[in-house]
């Protein structure tokens, strides 16, 4: 046997490990999000009971093991040579893709990378394959690919979509109806049914689901309750209702927090059992697959063996288990994507992470006018009596969880009941796509969607969604351009592609760690319990900074764009375009900051709001400086005259002195020299007349071009803007310390 195939299953090992480790990033939300959402236990123990259900799920068998083998392709068609250049060019890029997905927050079907993958793969080993043989065309694509369960996956996740999203919201609005938000005194009375039935769903799911292939459950019996479904899950109810009525009026325990922690270990349960193997089926395939040619007649034997029954490895399985446990614990990208979920499913709006579309405010207004219709059909007495069970607590009386535990129990008992029917009618639904949905769904029927927060969870549920379908475009693309580069370039090609995927992982964990701290950072500043004095002195730290960036960023651009540096013009457009993100994301933080001043600093308050809507125009401005300047030397325009140059010089070094003298009575907090920053405030405007009425004759006497023209007007009349808005920042500022000092 050739040491490359040895080289190749070694990559397949390593890439084993990589993809346990950004699936489990990736797939924790599935089970851990009703969870932690609704705040039920400490993270830890949260952790503990989904290790539980991975170990256990992890000495499973699934028959995804032969999609990875034989699902999506026909191995008889293949040789060992051609098959591990399919499972490397799959694994490569199934790896790239999920992590990419990860350092962004945004969660994604593995199982989906895996299918369109494998599909992408194959079809571009049958590609050099018919190129190869004068006997095939490409009406022979069908002798390799097996298309059908392909179609039948697709259309499962289409429905699933839609279904999951609907049931959520259904079963979510009945259970608000039942229970309101103050739902203490009647679940004392009822709880019990309504855990029976969630705990019958979410038993129901671990046999079907998770304990079907273990053999820890007889055949006999699986078989019976297969057949008599209803008599099965009536009287698994009965007993799960006895047994929490028990556990409730007996010995006074919370069985919500039950229900949702066996919901939990479920679903762990069911993502280690089957899910795993979209991250280690491919590797698992190759290894059978090298073990195979190694006992037969080597690169050229044809993988028909490869269609048989797996035979689960134990050991492997134990330790894939084990390194998925330990990604659980430790994982920060596990817990990027699980943010994302929880932040559009909570209860109360805040820091919205996604902006305004066209498409998310039209489905605004739609549904505005429906319900507006709705609202014109429907009974007023039947309107108030259910707008009186919608009533959200008051802020006295909520526990700070993103969601209740009511929801938390309907988003685990609907997901799994879903996921159950699926399995049940063989249908390969992916557990990403039903749990995700069924929450957006419950929090929408639980009005967590407001107005004031609906557009942007919209944008964010769309942009998830669409990045699903993305991901089995780009694993087909991906997979396909991978395995044909590894297919014609051979050997060269496993290093460089071994090296480049290396090399990405590395780049998306370093991207990673700078977006996590700019995300903790304010998270901090939200979450802190800041006193007045604490506040101010923040404050006063953020606009110092501010300036003192703002001044550089402005000073090195007029440099860059006179000696026509397109690399520092670029440096200088993404550090004042990330100076704006934060100054505008400080908007969204003043009710938070305002809500924490004590009563006697309400003028205090009325300076702040002042000062954050100054820092952000400052901020605007000098992104309308950056930008043009940017783009005018990047579409290689003429550059400015050694007239304008001039004029921008004195300009330039007038502004600094203003910033400079702003900067230092900002830093001092001593503003007995106000005045006299108006005084040189008043003299650079009378400046920049001057120069533009020079630049005016320029554009008369045709000295200029048109393109260094327009420039040269716009970076006058954006720093006239940002020198007025940052001498109103500093008025407000004093203003903003006085009064604070008055109130003391």
């Amino acid at each position: 046997m050739d040491s490359i195939y040895v080289i190749i299953v070694g990559i397949l090992t390593a890439l084993a490990v990589s993809g346990l480790v950004v699936g489990v990033a990736n797939d924790a939300i599935n089970f851990l999000n009703s969870a932690i959402g609704s705040k039920v236990a400490p993270r830890y123990v949260i952790l503990i009971v989904a290790s539980a259900g991975i170990m256990i799920g992890a000495l499973t068998s699934s028959g995804m093991m032969e999609v990875a083998r034989s699902g999506v392709f026909y191995p008889t068609q293949f040789t060992f040579a051609e098959v591990m250049m399919l499972f490397l060019g799959v694994m490569f890029a199934n790896v790239i893709l999920i992590d990419l997905f990860n350092t962004f927050g945004l969660p994604t079907s593995t199982s989906v990378s895996l299918i369109f993958g494998l599909l992408g793969a194959a079809i571009g080993v049958a590609t050099v394959k018919i190129a190869g043989d004068d006997g095939l065309t490409a009406a022979d694509l069908s002798k390799f690919i097996n298309s059908g369960k392909t179609m039948v996956f697709i259309s499962a996740i289409l429905v699933s979509v839609a279904l999951a999203f609907v049931c959520g919201s259904v079963i979510m609005f009945i259970s608000r109806l039942i229970f309101t938000f103050r739902y203490h005194k009647v679940f004392q009375r009822i709880g019990f049914l309504w855990c029976g039935i969630a705990f019958t769903a979410i038993t129901y799911f671990a046999l079907f689901k998770g304990l079907k292939s273990t053999g820890l459950i007889s055949p006999e019996l699986l078989d019976y309750m297969h057949h008599h479904t209803f008599l099965s899950l009536l009287t698994i109810w009965a007993g799960c209702s006895v047994i929490m009525a028990i556990l409730q009026h007996l010995f006074k325990v919370n069985i919500l927090k039950i229900t949702i922690l066996a919901g939990t270990f479920s679903l762990a349960l069911a993502f280690a059992g089957n899910d795993r193997v979209n991250f280690i089926g491919v590797p698992f395939a190759g290894y059978d697959a090298f073990r195979i040619a190694s006992h037969g007649t080597g690169p050229d034997m044809l993988m028909g063996e490869l269609m048989k029954p797996v035979v689960a490895n134990l050991p492997l399985l134990l330790l894939s288990g084990i390194i998925m446990v330990i990604t659980l614990w430790t994982s920060k990208k596990a817990k990027s994507v699980s943010d994302t979920e929880i932040n559009l499913a909570k209860q109360d709006e805040g820091v919205e992470r996604f902006g305004s579309t066209l498409l998310s405010r039209s489905i605004v207004r739609l549904a505005l006018a429906a319900n507006k219709n709705y609202e014109k059909i429907m009974p007023q007495s039947a309107l108030r009596a259910i707008e009186k069970r919608f009533i959200p607590l008051r802020s006295n009386e909520q526990d700070k969880a993103p969601f209740d535990m009511i929801r938390a129990t309907v988003n685990l008992m609907v997901a799994s009941i879903l996921i159950t029917v699926g399995t049940s009618l063989k249908l390969p639904l992916s557990t990403t796509y039903v749990t995700f949905m069924v929450a957006m769904g419950s929090s929408l029927a639980d009005k967590a969607w407001g107005r004031e927060s609906a557009v942007y969870r919209i944008t964010g549920v769309l942009t998830v969604i669409s990045g699903w379908f993305i991901t089995a475009l780009i694993a087909f693309v991906l997979a396909f351009v991978v395995t044909l580069a590894l297919m014609y370039g051979g050997t060269v090609a496993v290093i460089l592609m071994a090296l480049l995927c290396g090399y990405m992982i590395i780049q998306s964990n370093i991207m990673h760690k700078k977006r996590e701290a700019k995300v903790q950072d304010q998270q901090r500043r939200l979450d802190s319990n800041e006193d007045t004095d604490q506040i101010l002195k923040r404050c006063t730290a953020e606009v110092c900074e501010t300036m003192e960036k703002a001044t550089q960023i402005y000073k090195d651009t007029l440099i860059g764009v006179f000696n026509e540096d397109r690399k520092t013009l670029r440096k200088m457009l993404k550090e004042s375009n990330e100076l704006f993100y934060q100054a505008r994301e400080r908007k969204y933080e003043v009710l938070p900051t305002l809500q924490k001043l004590q009563d006697n600093y309400i003028d205090s308050g009325h300076y702040y709001v002042q000062m954050v809507d100054y820092i952000s125009e400052v901020t605007k401005a000098l992104v309308h400086i950056t930008r043009p300047c940017f783009d005018h030397i990047d579409n290689n325009h003429e550059g400015l005259t050694k007239e304008q140059v001039d004029d921008l010089m004195e300009i330039n070094n007038d502004v600094a002195k203003i910033y400079n003298r702003i900067n230092d009575m900002l830093k001092s907090n001593d503003f007995t020299d106000i005045e006299q920053v108006l005084r040189m405030r008043d003299d650079l405007f009378e400046q920049i007349a001057t120069a533009i009425k020079h630049q005016l004759k320029r554009i008369k006497a045709k000295a200029s071009s048109t393109k260094a023209s327009m420039l040269y007007l716009n970076i006058l009349t954006e720093t006239k803007t940002m020198v007025l808005q940052s001498r109103n920042l500093l008025k407000s500022q004093k203003y903003f310390i006085e009064t604070h000092n008055a109130a003391q």
